[in-house]
Formats: structure tokens, sequence, C-alpha cells
């Protein structure tokens, strides 16, 4: 008697080919990933791709633009620029707008990636905690988050206007924009789109990026039953995408964005 055929699961199979379709290079010039791509040195790409994830909400060519602004401010050096800025240099970053991120708050990121760059080569070590801190939070990635929440604002004049643009899961924010950002500098494959260059965050610890398009569509799909779309949602949505991928489950984000995004459903 033949062996019996293996039946694939037909949520795996649409997953895994909307990441085909999506995890290309095609994917990049109409998302805000391509601001990072632009550059090539890994302080640039660090922060061009933290500018670019925190101002990710709206409509993506708006994110696109007002990424380039601030680059274009900076002289399109991000890391010379905040590391060896003068303080009359901080003048052309005054005027920026993009929603409710402002100039303030763009001199106190700029003011924190100084500071940070002082005393470190790269942003990653800004998301690894020392060893046995936050005993109380046991996922690794809700550890880094807290962690870079509490360091980032721990300069002494850290507005607090500025505190609504770092997420952080202690509030049960979601973190989609950091999330985000993280799968860009973390997760490497061979199609190009992330970047992998961060080698002490594992992707098989990453939390999928989930917002209400993201959600929506996991709801529709059987993969999320929260109702809210806070950090336990984006828990739950991970440990669902570990089934189909345990080493990789953020890749499933290509997925979950194209299908609710770009075909809208």
């Amino acid at each position: 008697m033949p062996p019996a055929k293996r039946i694939k699961n037909p949520l795996a199979t649409l997953l895994d080919e909307r990441v085909r379709r999506y995890n290309q290079p095609s994917f990049i010039p109409a998302d805000p990933i391509c601001i990072p791509h632009a550059y090539t040195q890994l302080q640039d790409i660090e922060i061009a791709g933290l500018f670019a994830a925190i101002l990710a909400w709206g409509n993506r060519t708006t994110i696109i633009a007002k990424s380039r602004e601030i680059l274009h401010r900076m002289d399109n050096a991000p890391y010379d620029f905040c590391k060896n800025h003068q303080p009359a240099d901080l003048q052309a970053l005054l005027g920026f707008k993009h929603r409710t991120f402002n100039d303030t708050d763009l001199l106190y990121f700029v003011h924190f990636l100084q500071h940070h760059y002082q005393q470190h080569n790269t942003l990653e070590t800004a998301f690894l905690p020392k060893s046995g801190a936050y005993p109380e939070i046991s996922h690794p990635t809700e550890k880094r988050l807290t962690h870079f929440h509490r360091y980032f604002f721990s300069l002494e004049d850290a507005p607090n206007r500025t505190r609504k643009h770092i997420a952080t899961p202690e509030k049960g924010s979601a973190c989609k924009r950091l999330n985000m950002f993280l799968r860009w500098m973390a997760r490497k494959d061979k199609q190009g789109v992330d970047f992998g260059i961060w080698k002490k965050i594992s992707p098989a610890e990453l939390i999928c990026p989930i917002d209400l398009h993201v959600a929506r569509v996991a709801r529709k799909l059987g993969l999320l039953q929260r109702t809210s779309t806070d950090w336990q949602a984006a828990m739950e949505l991970t440990a669902e995408l570990k089934v189909f991928d345990q080493q990789d489950p953020v890749k499933f984000d290509f997925a979950l964005f194209g299908i609710g995004v770009i075909e809208k459903f």
C-alpha cells in the first residue's frame, strides 16, 4: 500500500506564496524600507531605518518623503551628523513636522543618537539589556523593547511629548514600528529586503509587527482571536505564525501586509 500523501495546510500555502510574492527587491521602492537601503554604512542604515520606522504611520508615499526630508536636513549623512554635529548645525532641523512628530522630537532623537554613538559602534547595543535585567519579563524581545524605551528616555532633558513616539510593552503597546525596525535590522535571507546586519538578536525571537491592517487580515485568516490590537495581540499572532516557521515567524509580515494593504483583503 503506497504511503499516504501529506496534505498541505491551505493557510500555510497561502502565506508562503505571499511571502515569495512580496519578499522581493521590487517591494523596496514603495516601502519605507527604501530609506535605509539608500546607505551602505552600518550606522547610516541604522539611523535612517530608525527614522523611517518611527515615522511609519499613514500614507507610505508621505512616510518616505518625510523620512527623506529628515535625511536631507542632515546632508544625507545621518551618522556623521548625529555624532559630530555642532549646535549651529541643529538649525537645519527646525521646522520639521510629520503628523505629531515635530522638531522638538527630532532634536531629542539626534541628542540621544549622539549620546549613544559616542559610546557604542552600533545601535544594536541599545536593544541589549544586561544579563539578568528585567527578571520579571520572560520574552527576550519584550525585554529588549522595555530596555530600549527606558534607555532612550534616560537623558535628563528628555521631553515628555516625545515619549509617545517610542512605544513600550510596559504600557501594552503593540510596538509595531519598533518591531518592524527590529525585523529590518535582525532578519536576513537571500531576498535582499531585510538587512540582517544585527547578529545578537535572533530572528526566531522577533515579534511580528501588527497594526490595524495586519490585525484585520490575521483575524480573517483565523490567526488572531484577541480583539485589541496591543502587545498581547502581537504575541498571540507571532505564536500562531511560529506554527508555520519556528525560526523565522516574522517573514509572514510580508504576507499579512501585502494581503491587507496591497490586495485590500
